[in-house]
């Protein structure tokens, strides 16, 4: 029979009734295992990592983050084997009765709540069930007195809940408000807010009466408290800062980047990379650019040139317009030029096909075209599939030199850096400035020979310090 087993919501605490589930760390068809942190709950006292007691798959997630509180014993979610069948949770859903609650284990997923024990006469002190650390002799007067170890703080060593602990907590003021405890005022209880976000707008004197919430039906979160937080300024012999919660916020890899991660790990891990470095003077190239725009009534970027210049480069140099598959060189009379582009998805690198036969004005805008849709997330399959070279630019990020992963199957990439003024020696002797512009040739060792990469780059910079030759 299939192992299915209920994850409701825990009983932290005697004064525990409800709690809300802050954040899932797992969603609904993941696998987890032991000890893993499952989600994030909330209480009017804590938030706690909640952690896996066995291996299992989140079947059906019943309570999402961020929902109204939910009574101790509620049915939050579903575990079972890989195995179980969408019926067989169905069915044990709907055959699901919660039972009675008592104290659970500190950050433990109970596979079920334990039921509550019938009320022990006098003489029987009710047992705590914890694994916080606690002293035996701490333990024997919490039980002996029904104190609740949840509002006690541990002041042994990694929080151990010491006998002093307890004999304080026993103490009437201390009953009234347990040690770091904070005094809500009503108005504030009654506030659509987080525990968390509570006791930040009590600590710091916060009214929440006016703070409108980013979270779920305007719920007030622990971010909307902090932001209204004044940050001092700093001063010269101030004293230590208060340090506040640093937690990480999780977003898993979309299908994109999971392609992108596994392709560029590959390429990095499987191909013998080898790099060529040489600069170039831009100062002809910026020149002829801005006649040339206004001649052909566009506005061609510097890219666009570079991206011409290396697509006419391969043409004369075949050995590296080339792709690998396997033990084949695939060469091509043509150059397809992959662009690499930034967007809201993450690094793409579509290709305009044959741009060693556009002209300047048709390349740029068929780059724009795929820059545009690219940041609009609707390249399609075909925009990126192929492509016998790839240019990325990181120039224009003021990056002055960086060497880029090759992109397979094919076996080169160009990376640009920054163009920068520097000092040169003139032919005659005398000294000036010159635009100059880094250019690092990355390169596939089993299908291209450093020498051909090398006059490969040779004539790069010849059509860059010489660009009349991109219009001939």
């Amino acid at each position: 029979m299939t192992d299915i087993r209920p994850f409701c919501m825990p009983k932290w605490g005697i004064e525990m009734t409800e709690g809300t589930i802050a954040e899932w760390m797992v969603k609904e068809g993941d696998a987890f295992k032991r000890g893993q942190t499952l989600c994030l709950i909330e209480t009017a006292k804590i938030t706690n990592d909640v952690e896996a007691e066995y291996d299992a798959v989140a079947k059906r997630v019943l309570v999402g983050a961020g929902d109204e509180a939910h009574p101790v014993g509620t049915l939050l979610a579903v575990f079972a084997e890989a195995a179980a069948t969408d019926a067989e949770i169905d069915a044990f859903i709907a055959a699901f009765r919660p039972a009675e609650t008592s104290v659970a284990a500190k950050g433990g997923a109970s596979a079920a709540p334990a039921p509550v024990a019938k009320a022990p006469a006098p003489a029987t002190p009710a047992r705590i069930v914890t694994n916080r650390p606690i002293s035996p002799e701490a333990l024997k007067l919490a039980e002996a007195e029904s104190v609740d170890i949840a509002t006690i703080e541990g002041s042994g060593r990694n929080g151990r809940i010491t006998y002093q602990d307890v004999v304080q907590a026993l103490r009437p003021d201390s009953r009234a408000a347990p040690r770091g405890a904070l005094t809500l005022p009503p108005e504030i209880g009654a506030i659509f807010a987080s525990p968390l976000a509570r006791r930040l707008a009590a600590l710091h004197g916060i009214d929440l009466a006016g703070l409108a919430g980013s979270g779920p039906r305007g719920r007030i979160s622990k971010a909307d408290v902090l932001a209204r937080v004044p940050q001092p300024a700093p001063s010269v012999g101030a004293g230590p800062f208060a340090l506040v919660e640093n937690r990480a916020t999780i977003q898993p890899f979309d299908k994109i980047r999971k392609v992108v991660a596994r392709r560029l790990t590959e390429a990095k891990q499987q191909i013998p990379h080898f790099y060529l470095r040489v600069s170039a003077s831009t100062d002809a190239l910026m020149a002829l650019r801005e006649t040339a725009n206004l001649v052909l009534g566009c506005k061609a970027s510097v890219n666009d040139y570079l991206v011409k210049a290396a697509a006419m480069a391969l043409v004369r140099h075949p050995d590296v317009n080339v792709q690998l598959h396997g033990e084949d060189i695939h060469r091509f009379p043509h150059a397809d030029v992959a662009v690499a582009v930034a967007s809201p998805k993450g690094l793409v690198t579509p290709i305009v096909r044959q741009a060693d036969r556009m002209r300047i004005d048709q390349l740029a805008a068929a780059t724009r075209a795929l820059i545009d849709k690219a940041q609009a997330g609707k390249l399609a399959y075909d925009d990126m599939d192929g492509g016998t070279f790839s240019v990325s630019n990181l120039g224009m990020f003021g990056v002055e030199q960086f060497d880029a992963i090759i992109n397979p199957p094919q076996a080169a990439i160009l990376a640009v850096g920054a163009a920068s003024r520097q000092p040169v020696e003139h032919a005659d002797g005398s000294m000036g400035f010159e635009g100059r512009i880094s250019l690092t040739l990355s390169v596939d060792h089993r299908a291209i020979d450093g020498a051909t990469g090398a006059q490969f780059l040779a004539t790069l910079k010849s059509m860059i310090e010489d660009p009349e030759q991109l219009f001939a």
